[in-house]
């Protein structure tokens, strides 16, 4: 019989160091917002696979759409043969995503290759090189978007220097000190340092951080990048792979920014666990590739697109948009409840259900708890429920919760994080 703990040594023998894992804890099988393990035991899941189960795990819905589609066919290699999911699946999230104006979807395979394709459809429409990307952005681990990331360890340490012409303005945080009017003036920065205006196609940015720790755009900040790239003819890219497919309480977290991306990059919960992603645009910049320039082998799977539209069949007949505002507000309210007991919690943050808590060591915010916040999600992983960490200095609790869990099984969760405090912070 499997065990994690020969199943762990299993691993280290077999898998390389650098595929890192979070909870040394083997997954046997999983329903809804629940995991068991191979030793059979139970783990209430608050991270959602990372932001990618919005609609639990094993849907039914979803699952009846892929063993549809599995009868059918599998690949074709889009380049090779059409189907019609992949065409349906484009006019649904063309309809989604915001702008009043025309649009196109390519989809593709990770958040990481959305990214990669945004930056390649932004420069091949403007004739321009450089990207400006943000203090505490992740926008995954290839190359390229290793050089859009903004945090060396763990992602790109070792590996050396990234490519360039990625220049790194300054993110908004109040927290931390940093305005957006000094976030506006770095990018000016950049503009009269670095790189001329001219020569900068895009800046992208995540509507809400991700790995930096949940940090919401301030609607101001986003209206005035929104002006600036209208001002200097520079395309502004939402990354929404982990905000997008209903985390935020809207489909999309730019619905709730006051403005619209000239494009927008999605994954995770889209297929609600199956592997697709994606790029949505202008139309005009999004033809500015010729043909045979966009795609991949697996890009935009027959399986994956049938799930996709479930999952947008589910929000739509479940409410899971008004779902992720009541599991925001249960879980804003619990979890401040705690902190008024603890010095430790600074502060609680959310759009939607996109929630995280950031710690200081006895509320001095020279102090990031990094050590603290490592010692929480152990804790509560022993208790049965699985958390994750995030943000520049490690301080950050950050909740990605199926929108499908119970009242009930939220209340069991914030108790046990309340517990988790209570015998460590």
């Amino acid at each position: 019989m499997n065990t994690n703990q020969s199943l762990q040594q299993r691993r280290m023998a077999a898998i390389p160091r650098g595929v890192g894992q979070i909870h040394q804890v083997f997954a046997e099988r999983a329903e809804n917002a629940t995991v068991w393990d191979v030793e059979g035991r139970e783990y209430l899941d608050f991270a959602g696979g990372i932001a990618v189960l919005n609609t639990g795990h094993l849907h039914p819905g979803v699952m009846a759409a892929v063993q549809e589609q599995l009868a059918k066919l599998t690949h074709t290699c889009f380049h090779v043969f059409g189907y019609e999911p992949y065409v349906t699946l484009a006019e649904k999230i063309n309809q989604l995503v915001p702008g009043n104006f025309e649009k196109k979807t390519l989809l593709v395979t990770t958040g990481a290759e959305a990214v990669e394709n945004a930056i390649k459809i932004a420069r091949a429409a403007t004739g321009r090189n450089g990207v400006i990307a943000f203090t505490g952005a992740y926008h995954g681990r290839t190359q390229y978007t290793l050089s859009l990331t903004g945090k060396v360890v763990p992602y790109s340490a070792g590996m050396g220097l990234m490519p360039g012409g990625v220049y790194r303005a300054q993110y908004p945080n109040a927290l931390h000190g940093i305005s957006v009017d000094e976030a506006m003036a770095s990018i000016e920065r950049i503009f009269k340092n670095d790189a001329a205006p001219s020569d900068i196609a895009a800046i992208i940015l995540e509507p809400v951080q991700g790995e930096g720790g949940f940090n919401v755009a301030p609607k101001d900040f986003m209206a005035r990048l929104r002006a600036l790239c209208d001002q200097h003819g520079i395309l502004l890219i939402a990354d929404e792979v982990q905000t997008g497919a209903g985390r935020t309480g809207t489909f999309f977290a730019m619905e709730q920014m006051g403005v619209a991306p000239d494009l927008t990059t999605f994954a995770k919960s889209i297929a609600g666990g199956f592997p697709l992603a994606g790029v949505a645009g202008r139309a005009e910049v999004m033809d500015a590739v010729a043909p045979g320039g966009l795609g991949g082998t697996y890009a935009g799977s027959p399986v994956s697109c049938a799930a996709a539209l479930a999952v947008i069949e589910a929000f739509e007949n479940e409410k899971l948009l008004d779902r992720a505002k009541s599991v925001g507000e249960i879980l804003t309210t619990g979890l401040r409840k705690i902190g008024e007991r603890h010095a430790s919690i600074v502060e609680v943050r959310n759009l939607g259900a996109m929630v995280a808590v950031e710690l200081f060591e006895g509320g001095d915010l020279a102090k990031p708890a990094a050590e603290l916040t490592g010692k929480i999600v152990a804790k509560a992983r022993e208790k049965g429920l699985i958390l994750l960490s995030c943000g520049t200095y490690y301080n950050v609790l950050r909740i990605l919760v199926p929108l499908t869990v119970s009242d009930a099984d939220l209340e069991r969760g914030l108790a046990i994080i309340g517990e988790c405090f209570d015998e460590l912070a």
